[in-house]
């Protein structure tokens, strides 16, 4: 009912509109009205109240709710069902029960804060109220468990444009799925999934992005959009592009394979042609970053000359 009262102020083009006019378009008390519009309130939307005249919608909150990110969405997949939350421990862990009991692909899931946000490696994702973008997807793409990884890439490529398109900063991907901004993260991914031998049950998606959030409050290698561009960002506005996005990426890599993935990934690189260490699996790699393969592995030439194909592991970048 809240969505339907805000669909009659956004059509009313700013102008007044009686509760009584609204009573009559939903078929609800106005007493219902009052209280539907109280409600709007308390969750930030500015709503102007004269005695004789009516309503109006003055101002809208920047909070991840599904009554913002999806108007005027678009979508077909990704989005269609929204869960936002005003804290959790990880929108993953919510995720993560949402797909076991059904939830379909392309389900997201938001929190405006995180109190046990994680990052790959077991790292903890700082996650300040209101500040960022911390969201979970729901997929479930007919591929086996060995093709997870390329979900990994795909999202990062996703995330790099929509940065690149909505702030004009040069978002670049660091191997496998940190974005970086001016050599420091401002988002990472984190993948997990439910599979059985030969078949995907669904895929869950960590994505933190650092928005407006000032820089004293992050890790020394971190930073935010914010801190690089000098002005904050709608996030609601960045999430609706960035849901867009997604799906761009996501049909692409359903219906046309991974090899477009790969073509993006590599343009948007921050790791190809740096000598780089990796942390994989107990061993030490060192050398330079020469391409990614067909799997999404990164492809490094060692300074014997023979090439390691690094399937995981943590890149340090040699300066």
């Amino acid at each position: 009912m809240d969505d339907k009262i805000l669909n009659i102020f956004r059509s009313s083009n700013g102008e007044f509109i009686s509760g009584e006019e609204i009573s009559e378009k939903l078929k609800i008390t106005r007493a219902a009205v009052w209280k539907h519009i109280e409600q709007l309130r308390k969750e930030g939307y500015e709503i102007t109240g004269e005695p004789h005249v009516g309503y109006r919608l003055t101002g809208t909150p920047d909070k991840l709710i599904p009554e913002e990110i999806s108007h005027g969405l678009g979508t077909k997949i990704i989005g269609k069902k929204i869960y936002s939350y005003e804290t959790t421990d990880s929108t993953m862990d919510v995720a993560h029960k949402l797909a076991l009991s059904g939830s379909p692909d392309g389900t997201v899931v938001f929190s405006e804060s995180q109190t046990k946000g994680r990052g790959r490696m077991g790292r903890h994702w700082v996650s300040p109220k209101g500040k960022g973008i911390y969201f979970s997807p729901i997929l479930r793409p007919d591929v086996a468990p060995a093709e997870a990884p390329k979900i990994t890439l795909m999202s990062a490529v996703a995330v790099a444009l929509t940065i690149r398109k909505v702030t004009h900063l040069g978002a670049l991907i660091k191997w496998p799925n940190d974005i970086m901004i001016n050599d420091r993260k401002a988002c990472g991914i984190l993948t997990e999934m439910s599979a059985e031998v030969n078949t995907v049950n669904y895929i869950v998606l960590g994505i933190g992005i650092n928005v407006n959030t000032d820089k004293e409050h992050l890790p020394r290698e971190a930073t935010s959009l914010k801190a690089e561009a000098g002005e904050s960002f709608s996030r609601v506005e960045l999430t609706q592009e960035l849901l867009r996005e997604f799906e761009r990426q996501y049909l692409i890599f359903r219906e046309k394979g991974f090899k477009r993935i790969i073509e993006e990934w590599k343009d948007l690189s921050h790791t190809l042609g740096e000598e780089v260490k990796i942390a994989c699996h107990g061993r030490k790699i060192e050398g330079t970053a020469v391409d990614l393969d067909t799997s999404g592995a990164l492809v490094v030439r060692m300074d014997n000359g023979f090439t390691e194909h690094v399937t995981a592991g943590d890149v340090i970048m040699v300066r």
